[in-house]
């Protein structure tokens, strides 16, 4: 048999064309289950609540109903921000994790949970925006929880986690194992998966429109088992929770308007990055020059970014503060002709899926959903498929810290859908998965387009670099080799090594003929169907 992770040759993908509707996701499953929607008279949100739902099923290491999601919806010609993100239970104790000698959140177990924000997200979207019943929307996604064929991306990764369940020191992870892989397997790709204990609860979620996740008989197990394993999570905490519309923050870059949510969600540090490179002399596509002007730029955008995004409410500068085209001028004249390391600059005062629709209409939504890192938490609820996400493992246990952990706090957070605009009009959403790496992949991809005049299929294609820390770089093994040995002179620490660090993205743009064109990357599984 076939080794299908086995690939020889490159791979090129067009663009793709259509005329009523367009979905991409990182994987065919659930871009099928968007245009099933569409087809059914649905709108590009109901599209997008189907694939929420389908990726559920068919990516549920990465995301969830126990995890959170971000939405920019452009309807009518005029942006939406969504921010379903969760807050921290109200007994969280940052004091009590220093004191039992944690000197960052622990990444597995109860600590790191917050309140699932996603179920409340998709019931906002869909009484807000959409034309058809959310359970109309779940049909497709509690279809596949009956079973489907497993993909070369999420084989392994069960197995990973498979591993990581048995040997779990946190007794609360335990049920993973009958929830996720009741038999022990080994996977492959192509295995027949099933995950009756999700279909039924989104199911519930559906006809409930999320109100039993909050208020009714899911909240209550989920705190009973909270109570029995010694978590934080209580009722009140599910049912007081409501999801913000928010304002989408924006910057001018050379032709284009770049639009990303604020705070508590790290979109602003790709403005940050294109701001700064606005001010700078970026000339020709990989080479030495634009790319160590790229990597600076980038490193300047996070050391702001990590000291002052937090839960709004806790920010000591305004995001527009940290916006400004004038400060971006003078972080920009600290880059000079080496690498740098940059501490966070003084403003002016005053595991995860990304998924986008398009109708016939004119209306589209970028949108992403996440339980953080592998099945977040893995704190798993026997018996609903839920696994609760470890999005407070973003906190910082450093007291006085704007992103100190804190009860009823929002986390910083990495999950950032893009939306970007031409002309005063709404030209589409765009957006790429994978943690820290978000941020950089968005400058990345609007560089290609703004700067280099790539079409979105390159634009995605084009290969990637991720900062890691410190001076440190992973780049993609298609850069030219004496560009990289070029910037390991200038000082730059390089890993030229392929991976999942780079990101999967997905771009929908409407076009002035009036049809919409869409692209997504070879990275992952993913594909756009249109009809």
């Amino acid at each position: 048999m076939f080794d299908p992770s086995f690939y020889p040759y490159a791979s090129k993908r067009n663009l793709v064309y259509a005329l009523n509707g367009l979905c991409a996701s990182s994987h065919p499953m659930a871009s099928q289950a968007g245009v099933e929607i569409l087809k059914k008279g649905g709108n590009a949100v109901d599209a997008a609540l189907a694939m929420a739902a389908a990726l559920a099923v068919v990516d549920p290491a990465n995301n969830g109903v126990g995890g959170d999601c971000f939405a920019i919806v452009n309807h009518k010609g005029r942006l939406y921000g969504l921010n379903s993100s969760g807050y921290a239970p109200a007994l969280l104790d940052a004091e009590a994790m220093r004191r039992q000698g944690h000197a960052s959140v622990p990444a597995k177990g109860w600590l790191p949970v917050t309140v699932p924000g996603a179920p409340a997200g998709w019931a906002a979207l869909s009484r807000r925006f959409g034309a058809l019943k959310l359970r109309e929307c779940f049909e497709p996604g509690i279809r596949l929880a009956g079973g489907y064929a497993l993909s070369p991306d999420n084989a392994p990764i069960l197995n990973a986690m498979t591993r990581a369940a048995k040997e779990s020191p946190y007794p609360e992870v335990k049920p993973w194992l009958g929830e996720f892989n009741p038999l022990g397997k080994t996977f492959r790709a192509g295995d027949i998966y099933d995950l009756p204990q999700l279909g039924r609860t989104l199911a519930r979620i559906a006809q409930s429109e999320a109100e039993d996740f909050y208020r009714g008989e899911l909240a209550e197990r989920m705190v009973a088992y909270a109570k029995e394993t010694g978590g934080p999570l209580r009722m009140d905490d599910l049912a007081e929770y409501k999801p913000r519309w928010v304002e989408p923050v924006r910057t001018a870059y050379k032709g284009y308007e770049v639009c990303e949510l604020p705070p508590n969600g790290q979109g602003m540090t790709a403005l940050l990055a294109l701001n700064i490179l606005e001010q700078l002399p970026v000339r020709g596509k990989d080479s030495v020059e634009t790319l160590h002007l790229q990597m600076e730029a980038m490193k300047l955008a996070f050391a702001d970014a990590l000291h002052y995004i937090a839960d709004p409410a806790f920010m000591p500068v305004p995001p527009q503060a940290l916006l400004s085209k004038e400060y971006a001028a003078q972080r920009a004249k600290l880059i000079a002709e080496t690498a740098q390391s940059y501490a966070p600059g003084v403003p002016p005062r005053g595991d995860t899926v990304y998924f986008c629709a398009a109708d016939g209409e004119g209306n589209s939504i970028s949108m992403i959903q996440s339980l953080y890192q592998g099945f977040g938490s893995m704190t798993t609820i026997p018996g609903t498929g839920i696994s609760l996400q470890n999005r407070g493992a973003c906190f910082s246990l450093v007291p006085g810290h704007a992103n100190e952990a804190a009860p009823r706090k929002y986390p910083y957070h990495t999950i950032i859908p893009g939306f970007l605009c031409k002309d005063g009009k709404p030209l589409g959403p765009f957006g790429i998965m994978g943690g820290y790496m978000q941020p950089q992949a968005h400058m990345q991809v609007v560089m290609n387009l703004a700067d280099f005049g790539l079409n979105p299929q390159a634009a995605l294609d084009a290969p990637r670099f991720c900062w890691t820390e410190g001076l440190q770089f992973d780049m993609e093994p298609a850069f030219n080799t004496e560009v990289i040995s070029a910037l390991r002179r200038r000082g730059h620490a390089i890993r030229v090594i392929s991976g999942g660090q780079y990101g999967r993205g997905q771009i929908i743009f409407h076009t002035a003929e009036g049809t919409l064109c869409g692209a997504t990357e070879p990275r992952a599984d993913g594909c756009v169907i249109g009809y």
